[in-house]
């Protein structure tokens, strides 16, 4: 029988992504193959490199280069108020159970430019619990934490914020939230007075504190299995018993060793809450 003859572009991302590991802490080694191939692929071409043994010659000689890579492995798809009924679910479910505690701590982990963030804040206040409420919002990525900490956004996209606002129960007008000047939107002091954003990486870093909420959101879709039992470790010793834990349309507790320790809070909305 022929010996199968490995793969030289798959030798050479495996030998990339250790190389950025040893190099610069960032670990990228238990991200899903298919996602890893497409994003190095378009990076090479916007690099005019040939080939991946040439990128990691770059990335780990030119720091500059390297915090580029970075960010083109970072996740940056995002909106305000993405996928709406969740935000529906969160406020009529969710909320009631929050009201409860006298004092919240929310972690947003992978919040990557912050619009889901300044999203669940505008909920909060609506609900007249932001005042008690501390938001964490962490990424990987120092570059996108910079642009959320800033609060402001295109002037452009308010138009479908707004839309998805209203589709997501907002009760207010959706423009009392920010100041427009010069084509962008800054959100309003009152907004982001309770955020914290710091650096933290789902693939090695360990928790930092107890919390009722987590909401981390089409992030884990792509890990592989191995890495997304980690975060699922991560986030169910993070979590207070009854906390809850949100996650992204296309993502589940189903086949993680956590599965039987949370209960559905909303059928659909993959928002679970710990019972064990």
């Amino acid at each position: 029988m022929k010996k199968l003859e490995p793969n030289l572009e798959d030798i050479e991302i495996e030998l990339l992504i250790e190389g950025v590991f040893r190099y610069s802490g960032h670990d990228f080694r238990n991200y899903a193959p298919s996602y890893l191939k497409r994003r190095i692929q378009t990076f090479l071409k916007s690099e005019g490199l040939a080939n991946i043994s040439a990128l990691q010659e770059r990335v780990l000689h030119d720091r500059n280069c390297l915090e580029r890579f970075l960010l083109s492995l970072t996740i940056n798809v995002t909106s305000m108020f993405r996928d709406p009924s969740f935000y529906v679910a969160f406020r009529n479910e969710v909320v009631p159970l929050l009201k409860t505690y006298p004092f919240l701590r929310i972690w947003h982990a992978g919040c990557s430019t912050g619009e889901e963030v300044y999203s669940m804040a505008i909920l909060l206040i609506e609900e007249e619990i932001y005042h008690r409420c501390r938001i964490y919002a962490t990424d990987f990525n120092e570059q996108v934490l910079q642009k959320a900490k800033t609060g402001i956004f295109s002037l452009k996209l308010m138009q479908n914020y707004t839309r998805l606002y209203l589709k997501a129960g907002g009760k207010k007008s959706f423009s009392d939230y920010y100041t427009a000047a010069y084509e962008h939107a800054i959100f309003r002091n009152y907004v982001r007075e309770n955020i914290v954003f710091s650096q933290h990486n789902l693939a090695t870093d360990s928790s930092f504190n107890e919390f009722n909420v987590i909401l981390c959101r089409n992030v884990l879709i792509y890990f592989n299995q191995t890495l997304q039992n980690q975060v699922h470790k991560l986030f169910y010793h993070s979590l207070c018993r009854f906390g809850v834990l949100g996650l992204g349309r296309q993502e589940s507790l189903i086949f993680s060793p956590y599965q039987d320790r949370y209960q559905e809070v909303v059928k659909g909305e993959k928002l679970y809450r710990r019972v064990e």
